[in-house]
């Protein structure tokens, strides 16, 4: 069975707020003792995600 794939539109900031948030996770299950591969997996996906930039057309109805 074929792996479903996702696509995230996001901007700059809400790109480096979202790897913010994961590396503040990751440093508190460190801090804890816990696992963090699950946490790594996500941010290694997001940190190594390629850019593509687009443009968004306005239309009033």
């Amino acid at each position: 069975m074929q792996e479903l794939k996702y696509r995230i539109l996001s901007d700059v900031s809400e790109r480096r707020i979202a790897i913010n948030c994961l590396n503040k996770m990751r440093n508190k299950l460190i801090s804890e003792g816990k696992y963090t591969d699950a946490v790594d997996n996500i941010f290694l996906k997001i940190a190594n995600s390629p850019i593509k930039k687009f443009k968004i057309k306005y239309k009033e109805v």
